[in-house]
This record gives C-alpha cells, sequence and structure tokens, in this order.
C-alpha cells in the first residue's frame, strides 16, 4: 500500500493475466489489420466456431428450468441441493467410492473454485505450490490472498510430467496444497494413472493438500485416458476444482464445483465445512436457474456429443502438429494429448528483429492479424500458448499465416 498526498492507493498484484495480454494484442491487431480477418489462438473459449456447439439437451434444460419460473429466487449458497446431487453422482461414476451431496460446493465456473480453494487453505505465512508453466490465475490469486507462490517445473521432454524431486524440496512446514491441472493447460498433456499416484503420494509424505484442477476433464484424446485425481483420494486429501464449461461447451454459463474428494473425511473437519460455507456465503454462486438444469444436463447428454468434441480436438491437434514441425524456428517437445492448448518453443536465434516471447507475439499480431498467447504470460519465456479448439480451416489459415511471419524474419531470409 501506497501513502501519497495523504491518500492510501492499494496497488494490485504484479501478475500477467491471460485476458490482459490478450486485450494488449487485439487493441494491436484492431489498429493494423485494415479489414484482414483476425484469428485468435490464444484463449481457450471455442464457442466462436460453429462447430464447437453445445448439445440441444443442455439447451432445452436450461430453457425449461428458465420458463419454469420455479428457479427465479435465490439458491442457497452452496448450491441448489438437486445440483449437487447431481453432481456428486456424475463425478462419482469415475471414482472407487460414492460422492455424496455434502461434499459439492456450486460456484461461478472454476474461476470462483480457484479462489475459494485458495481462499479457504490461506493462512499467515502460507505457500502454495505452483507448476510452471501453470494457467496465471492461479498466481494472481494466491497474490490477492497473500499466499506464497513457489513454481516447481513441469519437464517437457517426460511428457509435462510433474518434477516431484522439485515438489518435495520447495514444501516446508509452511506449504499448503500442491496445485496439479490435468488434462493440462497450458501443455496439452494428459498425465498417466502411475504419475498421478506418484504425485499423491509426494502429498501424503509433505502432509499437504492436492488441488486437482480438472477444467478440461475427458478432453483427452491420446494414449492416456483421463483419470480423475479423486481416484487417490484416500492417499491424500484432493479438492478437485472442475466445471461445464469446456467438456459442455459453455463457459459464459459459469457453471462450476468444488468438490471434497477425500474419503476419508480428512476436508471435512467442522471447522473446515464451516469455512467452506462461509465463503460461499459472501461469493454466492451460479445464476439458479442454470444450476436447476445440471440434473437433466448430465443424465441426458449423449456419449455422441462428446465423442464429437474429442474427435474435432483430435483433428485439429494434429493439424498444429503438422504445421509446427514445418516452421524450422518452433518446436513442439510434446504432443498435445488433451485439453485446448498445448506449448510451443520459439527458438529466437532463429529470427531477425524478434527479441523474445512477447515481441514475437505483438509483431505477429501487427503484421498477420493472428493472436498467440506468449509463455510470459504462463510462466516460460521464449514458448507460446496455442490454443486449438477452432474449426480446422480457421486453424491451418492461422498457422500458414505464422509460418510466413517466420519465413520473413528468419535469419537466412
Amino acid at each position: 500500500m501506497n501513502v501519497e498526498n495523504g491518500k492510501q492507493e492499494i496497488e494490485a498484484p504484479n501478475t500477467v493475466t491471460i485476458k490482459g495480454m490478450l486485450g494488449l494484442l487485439m487493441a494491436d491487431t484492431e489498429a493494423n489489420c485494415n479489414g484482414k480477418k483476425v484469428i485468435s489462438l490464444g484463449i481457450g473459449d471455442p464457442t466462436a466456431y460453429s462447430c464447437f456447439y453445445t448439445t440441444s439437451a443442455a439447451q432445452e434444460a436450461v430453457v425449461d428450468s428458465l420458463r419454469s419460473a420455479k428457479f427465479n429466487g435465490y439458491s442457497p449458497t452452496v448450491g441448489l441441493p438437486q445440483t449437487r446431487k447431481a453432481l456428486a453422482e456424475y463425478l462419482s461414476r469415475d471414482l472407487p467410492y460414492k460422492l455424496s451431496s455434502d461434499d459439492v460446493y456450486v460456484t461461478a465456473g472454476c474461476t470462483q473454485a480457484i479462489e475459494m480453494a485458495l481462499s479457504i487453505l490461506a493462512r499467515p505465512g502460507a505457500n502454495i505450490l505452483l507448476p510452471r508453466p501453470c494457467f496465471p490465475l492461479y498466481g494472481l490469486c494466491a497474490a490477492f490472498r497473500h499466499i506464497e507462490a513457489r513454481y516447481f517445473d513441469l519437464l517437457p521432454e517426460n511428457g509435462w510430467e510433474v518434477d516431484l524431486s522439485a515438489v518435495e524440496n520447495l514444501a516446508d512446514h509452511n506449504t499448503v496444497a500442491v496445485v496439479i491441472i490435468n488434462p493440462g493447460n497450458p501443455c496439452g498433456n494428459v498425465y498417466t494413472y502411475q504419475h498421478l499416484e506418484k504425485i499423491v503420494e509426494t502429498a501424503k509424505r509433505l502432509g499437504i493438500v492436492v488441488i486437482a484442477d480438472e477444467v478440461y476433464g475427458h478432453l483427452a484424446f491420446g494414449a492416456n485416458p483421463f483419470v480423475p485425481m479423486g481416484v487417490f483420494g484416500s492417499i491424500a486429501p484432493v479438492l478437485t476444482l472442475g466445471s461445464l464449461s469446456k467438456r459442455w461447451l459453455v463457459p459464459g454459463w459459469r457453471l462450476g464445483w468444488l468438490v471434497t474428494t477425500d474419503p476419508y473425511g480428512s476436508l471435512k473437519s467442522p471447522k473446515f465445512v464451516e469455512r467452506l460455507k462461509k465463503y460461499c456465503d459472501i461469493c454466492g454462486g451460479p445464476a439458479t436457474f442454470i444450476q436447476a438444469a445440471v440434473p437433466t444436463i448430465v443424465e441426458q447428454t449423449q456419449e455422441v456429443f462428446f465423442k464429437k468434441t474429442i474427435n474435432i480436438l483430435k483433428q485439429t491437434s494434429d493439424i498444429c502438429d503438422r504445421k509446427i514441425k514445418d516452421i524450422p524456428c518452433l518446436s513442439c517437445p510434446h504432443k498435445p494429448e488433451g485439453s485446448m492448448a498445448f506449448m510451443v518453443k520459439v527458438n529466437i536465434s532463429m529470427l531477425k528483429d524478434i527479441t523474445d516471447d512477447v515481441d514475437f507475439c505483438f509483431k505477429l499480431a501487427k503484421e498477420e492479424c493472428v493472436i498467440i498467447l506468449p509463455g510470459l504470460a504462463v510462466g516460460l519465456k521464449n514458448w507460446l500458448r496455442i490454443t486449438f479448439a477452432l474449426e480446422p480451416s480457421a486453424l491451418e489459415e492461422a498457422l500458414e499465416r505464422v509460418k510466413s511471419f517466420c519465413q520473413r524474419h528468419s535469419c537466412g531470409s
């Protein structure tokens, strides 16, 4: 806090946000593209493209809920009972034990679930272990809650697996949790059962909670199937975070959840539950009529809808893999196997007039009207995060423009 001219001014944490960075890049394109179509490979919102359209069962459920006029009032702050029950049953499908409604807290998207998890774990002097690269909202939330963020590396040469020795070395008696994002954002990786088990065993040795960010849950199309971290809840307590946003292609509906997936009840002490409930009392949750639609959405969505999404993502990830291999200054150490984004390394030494990943992205936006998120925004300098949840033809065109840009700036040109 700064005090100047008798006034107190509270400073925001000095943390990069994805939306903030993309806003700056988009402003650059609007000033320079002169009618050329802007293509964004920067944000994980697939709804701009007709091939990523939610199922009619979900839409009809929301319409029916709204028209019923039964859900225009406040819901319980932890969520409607029928919503909590439906989510408990949905998530229990993939677990060796059954969740109860009381395990589920309905949130305004996964964003609020992240903020809730960090808020209830915060205490004076606390630190949290975050992956690098990482979805930057974790660092921002930690800063607002005065939690020290300590970063462990994900290993690109090993499929972006967690550096477990780094996790052990970073932790101390003030460490409250380790964050695991699976399927990976921003890396596009999907962890094996064996690696997830090693992570949770490490958490048990350290006596900390695992925050399992599974907002991209089930969006896996490579060799490894999606395994929810809650499977290992009997080893160490797990807070599972998720939402309808990605699997149902409705990020604007803001329907998420925080779930205590620990069958032995480590996270169900009266004090901890009271903290969860009080947080919900303060912040509330998503619209009541959206909550009321959830039971129908999870029960009536056909598997063919999910398979269509997976097939498109597999196709677009293949396009990325093929196109990146054709651009000498870019390399992808691990082909995406899940989620909607992956990381690409930039060899700056092969480019003239480009100083780093941020410079690369701003010049690309200005010259080619293609938006890509610089790796700096997720914690890796001279990398790029590319989103592939686009129409295949738009993705092909965007990556052709990236190729032209790189050729134009090549040291050999």
